[in-house]
């Protein structure tokens, strides 16, 4: 029975996973977005948002905490560099996960993994629609007491 365990093995031993997460992880930090399997993807977001919630508070405790989970140093001014600045007002949820299909080899769900703040295409219809005007569903209210500006200029154009 495996009542309670909730961690997703991958198939692997401990410290083969955790060295698989925290290469993923760095990856991720450099490249901003990577293309792995689902499975991995969702670990590693498990893995990952943690860390970057620590890299908001860049004390030299909080990155040497970091630095024990990645263990690259490129990866953690990165962090906390240009990551930290962009997620600063952001309370969570940091990563997304978009499924991609399967693999063609070997059948395998593919799913692209990356990070929200540094993605151009959801950013730019969120503030396209920001500064443009409100959209809404509903229709405009119609008063009935009062005519429209057409309907005045039309009655004073007609002698009587």
């Amino acid at each position: 029975m495996r009542h309670g365990d909730k961690t997703n093995n991958l198939g692997r031993k401990k410290a083969h996973r955790d060295a698989l997460l925290s290469n993923l992880a760095c990856e991720l930090i450099s490249h901003k977005r990577i293309v792995t399997t689902l499975a991995k993807a969702k670990a590693l977001r498990v893995y990952v948002e943690p860390l970057i919630t620590k890299s908001k508070e860049n004390t030299t405790h909080q990155r040497r905490v970091v630095f024990s989970y990645l263990q690259d140093k490129k990866a953690i001014m990165e962090l906390f560099s240009t990551i930290s600045e962009r997620i600063a007002g952001r309370p969570g949820g940091y990563t997304r996960v978009i499924k991609l299909g399967t693999r063609t080899g070997d059948n395998a769900e593919l799913g692209m993994i990356e990070l929200v703040d540094f993605n151009e295409i959801y950013g730019k219809g969120k503030d396209e629609q920001k500064e443009g005007t409100k959209k809404t569903r509903r229709a405009g209210k119609k008063k009935t007491g009062e005519p429209k500006s057409d309907d005045v200029q039309e009655s004073k154009d007609i002698p009587e």
